[in-house]
């Protein structure tokens, strides 16, 4: 099963690289064909010690660098000054 899990769902015919509960229930199915309630994969994860994870929503454009620079150089200047 962590075979399965680790060559990823691309390999699968997914479009993108994320497992879901929805996924994993019916990679199950189809390699073992037992089916679980996508509700129960959770469960059965934990115990194989796999943690779910969000990814972290991002624009694939960021860049990292630039919003550094603008944080340190830009930032001051515009973030409101408490008055005296």
């Amino acid at each position: 099963m962590i075979k399965l899990l680790t060559e990823g769902p691309l390999k699968r015919g997914y479009r993108t690289n994320v497992w879901t509960t929805k996924r994993i229930a019916q990679l199950i199915s189809e390699e073992f064909g037992v089916s679980y309630h996508p509700n129960h994969i959770g469960r059965l994860m934990f115990r194989l010690e796999w943690s779910n994870q969000k990814p972290a929503k991002r624009a694939t454009e960021r860049n990292t660098e630039e919003i550094e620079r603008w944080t340190h150089d830009e930032w001051p200047n515009v973030k409101k000054k408490p008055k005296h």
